[in-house]
C-alpha cells in the first residue's frame, strides 16, 4: 500500500492519493531543480522531496519536535516553534512543503524565515487550499491564493511564480476517492484489491476528463495546493 510524495505513473495502482500528490509532485520537480547552494528543509517531515533537489550543496532539515506526525521525522535540527536556530542570512534558499497549516503563530515565523535567508534568496513553498484536517489537532488554517501571497509580501519577499495544482473537477474526484479509501480495510492485500475495483476507475476517469476538459471547462477557484516561489528582498 503505496502512500508517498515521489509519484510515477504506476502508483496510479497503488496510491488513493496520486491526484493530488501527482499535481504538487510535477510543480516541485520542475521547481527544485532551479536551486541551488544551501536549502533548509523547514518542517521537513521524513524529507519526502529531499531527492528533487539535485543541484544543492547542503540540504539541513529543521522541524518541531512535537506534531502530528512526530515518528516520521528526519530532522537534522530541532527547533522551539519560534526562533529558527541559524544565523542571519545563513541559508541560499528554504523549501518549505505542506506546512504553514501546521504552523499557528505563522506571523512570528515568516520573519525568521525571512531573517535566517540571504539577501536575494529563494523561498519554495507549498501549503493546502482544499483537504481535510490532519495531523490533528495540529491542523490549524488553509490559505487561499491571494492570502498567502499577501503574508509573504507584507513580510519582505516578492512572488516570482505562483501556482495552483488541481482544479475543482479533480478537487471534488480527489475528496470523494479519499472517502472511499477511509471507509476500506488497510490490511496490505485487502487493500490493494479494492483500489482496483474502487479507487482505480475514479482515478482513471478523472485523469480522462482532465485531458477532455484542458483550457475549455476548467474551473480554479477550487484546488488543491497553492505552490509559491518568492524572493527575498534586499
Amino acid at each position: 500500500m503505496y502512500q508517498g510524495f515521489i509519484i510515477k505513473w504506476y502508483h496510479v495502482f497503488t496510491n488513493a492519493f496520486f491526484l493530488i500528490r501527482r499535481g504538487i509532485y510535477t510543480i516541485l520537480a520542475n521547481e527544485a531543480k532551479n536551486l541551488s547552494g544551501s536549502v533548509m528543509d523547514f518542517g521537513c517531515g521524513n524529507k519526502p522531496y529531499e531527492a528533487l533537489f539535485v543541484h544543492v550543496d547542503k540540504y539541513i532539515g529543521l522541524d518541531i519536535e512535537e506534531s502530528g506526525n512526530s515518528g516520521l521525522k528526519k530532522a537534522d535540527v530541532y527547533y522551539d516553534g519560534k526562533n529558527i536556530p541559524f544565523s542571519d542570512n545563513y541559508f541560499d534558499n528554504i523549501f518549505c512543503s505542506e506546512v504553514f497549516e501546521h504552523v499557528f503563530n505563522l506571523e512570528e515565523i515568516i520573519p525568521e524565515m525571512n531573517r535566517v535567508l540571504k539577501p536575494g534568496g529563494k523561498m519554495l513553498i507549498t501549503c493546502p487550499f482544499t483537504w481535510p484536517e490532519h495531523e490533528v489537532p495540529y491542523d490549524y488554517a488553509r490559505y487561499t491564493s491571494y492570502g498567502i501571497k499577501h503574508l509573504l509580501e507584507k513580510n519582505g519577499f516578492t512572488v516570482e511564480r505562483q501556482y495552483k495544482s488541481g482544479h475543482m473537477f479533480e478537487v471534488i474526484m480527489q475528496q470523494f476517492i479519499f472517502y472511499i479509501f477511509c471507509l476500506i480495510p488497510k490490511q496490505k492485500l485487502v487493500y490493494y484489491i479494492l483500489h482496483q475495483l474502487l479507487i482505480l476507475p475514479g482515478i482513471v476517469f478523472t485523469l480522462i476528463i482532465n485531458k477532455l476538459l484542458f483550457g475549455k471547462l476548467i474551473r480554479k477557484e477550487l484546488y488543491h495546493n497553492n505552490v509559491i516561489i518568492v524572493t527575498k528582498n534586499n
